[in-house]
């Protein structure tokens, strides 16, 4: 059976970035990069092969009415126009570039952004479910084990509201489909990022924007106030939906310094991808007080390969100071005992010609060209341009 079998079998934000793509910048041409972190993980000929038959299947995925009826009845900032934009697309295999290099994977995705930007999500979940198929084989999914765990984690966090972020690094569909048709039981489980699988169990899809929309939004207009410039528009798109601002795309710090009084107060809410999460927790709670915002009338989104013990402590740090939400993805799709998930990504690279990074509060997981890091490096940081 094809892994992808749902046109919304994908994370919520891809779809509200598209959305937000058409209607600000159409036919824009970009470039996306794979990358895995993981280098002894490699990859086989047979690996290549199912890949490519994967791809042609996702060609022949179409939306349904029924999906499209109940995505826009769902998330009503879904215009009309959009809905159908989304009842005629079709995934274009052409647009990926994959072969095979002393068993290391070099993939590329080519076309316009508005195009493009659907495939990162599914075609991570394909790698992933592929990879542990016919290269890592040495691990064994049990069902009733993995739902124990499961209700187990769930029981744990049943005082936190938890979302699964998990489609990206899954080890399968059917270990995402398992995690959210077990969690949707706890009370204070909010949803998940794949639309299809909030589709199929009634639960609502959660996600609002990824680093692509700062970084793309950088290279067209403008890289020092790309944060503001990027949140304005999609302020002016969304109307004040999907209200929680990504900060870390060129370092939290950067970010305060464009999150003034209007957006700060305009937005939800700021989700947290890298970095240690409690010093950014006390920024983000002295940053609004130092606007006269009321932290506990504002969201912070933890999703930064978060595990129950990690947000177990968040929780008890925070609890009164400000409102928290925890985002878990592979802790909850990919965790098998032996066997380690990829460590994997696939970032924008370059848009309309210019190349985009992400500089990230992990330092290590900086994205993009050695020379547009150290420009990034410099009109940020201030750091001198022979210094990466």
């Amino acid at each position: 059976m094809p892994i992808i079998r749902s046109m919304l079998d994908n994370d919520n934000y891809k779809f509200s970035m598209q959305s937000a793509v058409l209607k600000h910048c159409q036919h824009v041409p970009v470039k996306y990069v794979f990358k895995n972190r993981r280098p002894e993980g490699k990859f086989n000929e047979n690996f290549v092969a199912r890949l490519s038959e994967e791809l042609d299947h996702m060609s022949s995925i179409a939306a349904t009415d029924k999906e499209l009826q109940w995505f826009q009845d769902t998330c009503p900032f879904l215009t009309d126009e959009y809905i159908e934009y989304l009842r005629n697309y079709r995934y274009n295999p052409r647009e990926i570039n994959a072969k095979l290099v002393d068993g290391d994977l070099q993939l590329e995705i080519n076309g316009t952004w508005d195009r493009t930007i659907l495939w990162e999500v599914p075609l991570m979940s394909v790698i992933s479910q592929l990879y542990f198929t016919h290269c890592e084989t040495d691990w064994e999914h049990d069902e009733i084990a993995q739902t124990n765990a499961l209700i187990e984690k769930g029981d744990r966090l049943k005082d936190c509201n938890l979302a699964d972020f998990g489609t990206r690094r899954r080890r399968s569909y059917d270990m995402q489909d398992l995690v959210v048709k077990t969690l949707k039981k706890f009370p204070k489980f909010v949803g998940t990022s794949n639309v299809h699988l909030a589709h199929k169990y009634g639960v609502k899809p959660i996600g609002t924007m990824a680093h692509e929309w700062l970084m793309g939004i950088s290279a067209l207009e403008g890289l020092r106030f790309a944060n503001r410039h990027a949140l304005d528009i999609w302020s002016k798109i969304f109307h004040g939906r999907l209200g929680i601002a990504l900060t870390d795309t060129f370092g939290t710090n950067v970010f305060f310094e464009d999150f003034n009084g209007y957006l700060a107060r305009l937005f939800d809410g700021v989700r947290h991808d890298s970095g240690d999460a409690l010093d950014f927790a006390h920024k983000v709670i002295s940053h609004y007080k130092k606007l006269g915002i009321d932290p506990n009338t504002k969201t912070i989104v933890f999703s930064d390969g978060l595990d129950v013990d990690t947000a177990l402590k968040i929780q008890k740090e925070l609890d009164g100071l400000v409102r928290i939400s925890f985002g878990i993805g592979t802790h909850l799709t990919n965790d098998y005992a032996g066997s380690k998930p990829l460590n994997m990504v696939i970032k924008l690279s370059e848009c309309n010609g210019v190349p985009v990074v992400k500089l990230s509060d992990t330092p290590e997981k900086a994205i993009g060209d050695r020379d547009a890091i150290r420009v990034a490096k410099w009109t940020f940081l201030h750091k001198p341009l022979d210094e990466l």
